[in-house]
């Protein structure tokens, strides 16, 4: 808001970062303004309860529902600047010509390695299934990886696998995150497990949860192992390696085996994600002392 009417602006401005509403600094706005227009990213959920049900008696209050403001797209300064009866602010001609720049895993990244591994496993095979999840790791869709064919939501990749397995799919391949395992992925490969599915799945485990800030995991390392075979996996159909470029050729053995296996396996690549490790570094070099292990 500030972005388009400035700081010195005579307009009464309340910005709620936080959940609950702070109801009291809300009640003190509309104590002096007749006229309130609420801007909010996604669903309209401020404007519809300063609404209720029969609105409020001399006040005029408009938003996402009222039409004022588009109940979908980006809030951009020009969309905000006609909602306030203000003229457009000129904008400058796009450039055209310029080369596409797609989201990428980040240099370093230990899922890239893995990736790799199963781009040279599968390779020999006329129509591999890769089903993924819900991460950073499904940039693994793009070039130059192409190793992602279907992404749906949490979890699925693991139930998505377990379909066409049943249906006589082959090879049929997923990957999914530490922190989505935990969360959504147990209880398909428990029905994996149970119908010994003729699949492949892949933990990749980088000890964070790395695509929405590096957040603690449940589980990491050698703990999967003793989580994997309490769900059902066989002892036998069950690795855990490490993905770095000097171990690529083991790697791509070892998923070539498994991939032959008629039977469930599950592979746990275990490096950690390399923000993780600068993060260690900086606060290191900040403190002298890790506090992330």
């Amino acid at each position: 808001m500030l972005e388009v009417v400035g700081p010195d602006s005579a307009y009464s401005v309340l910005k709620i970062g936080t959940y609950p509403i702070p109801a009291e600094l809300v009640r003190q706005l509309l104590a002096h303004c007749e006229e309130i227009l609420v801007i909010e990213e996604g669903y309209p959920y401020i404007e519809a309860r300063l609404h209720g049900l029969l609105g409020l008696p001399g006040k005029a209050i408009h938003g996402k529902r009222t039409g004022r403001l588009p109940m979908d797209g980006e809030l951009q300064t020009n969309l905000v600047r006609a909602a306030l009866g203000m003229p457009s602010l000129e904008t400058a001609d796009s450039v055209e010509g310029l080369p596409g720049r797609p989201p990428v895993l980040c240099q370093g990244c230990p899922h890239s390695d893995t990736f790799k591994a199963i781009q040279e496993a599968v390779r020999a095979y006329s129509q591999p299934i890769l089903f993924s999840d819900i991460g950073c790791y499904t940039l693994a869709a793009f070039p130059p990886y192409n190793a992602v064919h279907s992404c749906v939501d949490m979890g699925s990749s693991i139930s998505m696998a377990l379909g066409a397995a049943k249906a006589g799919a082959h090879p049929v391949l997923c990957t999914i995150g530490d922190s989505t395992f935990t969360h959504s992925g147990m209880t398909p490969l428990i029905g994996a497990a149970h119908a010994d599915a003729n699949m492949t799945v892949i933990i990749l485990d980088n000890a964070t949860v790395g695509m929405t800030g590096g957040q603690e995991v449940f589980i990491t390392g050698e703990g999967f192992l003793g989580l994997l075979k309490g769900l059902g996996v066989s002892e036998d159909h069950l690795v855990l390696f490490e993905p770095l470029p000097k171990n690529h050729d083991e790697i791509v053995k070892v998923l070539g085996r498994e991939i032959n296996h008629k039977g469930l396996s599950v592979l746990v690549a275990c490096r950690p994600c390399i923000q993780l490790k600068r993060k260690v570094a900086q606060e290191k070099t900040a403190t002298g002392v890790p506090t992330l292990a």
